[in-house]
């Protein structure tokens, strides 16, 4: 085993399957850690709860991450935050640090899509009676929803958009079942849409989803960027990551 090796288990957040986390995971393999990207399900029936137990499942396996030998630094991106702060807060003992990669935690039981207007949610949930099924929007309509798709090249997001998962129903429409919160875990959110200022006054006015993010377990890290980094900012990402964030 590389000296002062770290295994990180990465998880793609709306859309994304596990190859999202490639360029990411070679650079921190090359940095000789360890480094496993979780494939969360797309089927009609899954939902927010069974991406926790997509989680949890690599977490108890005999050799995983990885082959881990102890706990794993748990990397969630978008969609996957408050799957993925469920997964740490109900496996503890598998956890060394929790990082949050342009998102944050919600509130038990509550939904991704109680998080966006009005508007977006009559039109989320007309696509869904539809199709069964959210399919990833055109860039367009992503820089205009506020998922920034800045500094991914034209080709690489064309490629990605080919290859993305519909998110069913449920995962959409679902929130997950919270744990119990431990102070000692140490979490970050790595904001790069957003900047750690923006989101200080809604910590301060107690909004949920927000509130907790003001404890002292929660720390911050600049990657100015898109919704997205680690197709924008692979390198930088890895390096963040790395170094302990």
């Amino acid at each position: 085993m590389v000296r002062g090796m770290t295994t990180y288990l990465l998880v793609p957040g709306f859309w994304l399957g596990a190859s999202a986390w490639d360029a990411v995971a070679a650079d921190l393999r090359a940095r000789g850690h360890e480094a496993t990207a979780v494939e969360l399900g797309h089927a009609p029936g899954d939902t927010a709860e069974s991406h926790v137990s997509d989680v949890l499942d690599v977490l108890a396996a005999p050799a995983a991450p990885a082959g881990a030998p102890g706990p794993v630094v748990l990397v969630g991106h978008s969609g996957a935050g408050p799957v993925c702060v469920a997964a740490a807060e109900r496996a503890r003992d598998r956890i060394a640090r929790l990082v949050l990669v342009d998102t944050g935690p919600l509130p038990d039981g509550v939904a991704q899509i109680d998080f966006t207007p009005p508007e977006a949610q009559a039109a989320t949930r007309a696509t869904l009676a539809a199709h069964g099924a959210l399919p990833m929007p055109p860039r367009a309509e992503l820089d205009a929803a506020g998922s920034s798709t800045a500094g991914i090249p034209d080709p690489l997001f064309d490629e990605v958009r080919a290859r993305s998962l519909a998110e069913p129903a449920g995962v959409v429409l679902t929130g997950v079942r919270r744990g119990e919160t431990d102070e000692t875990l140490p979490k970050t959110v790595v904001a790069c849409s957003f900047t750690p200022g923006d989101i200080r006054p809604l910590i301060d006015a107690g909004v949920p989803g927000f509130a907790e993010l003001g404890g002292p377990d929660w720390s911050f890290v600049s990657l100015p960027t898109g919704h997205w980094p680690m197709l924008s900012e692979p390198g930088r990402l890895a390096e963040l990551l790395a170094a302990g964030t």
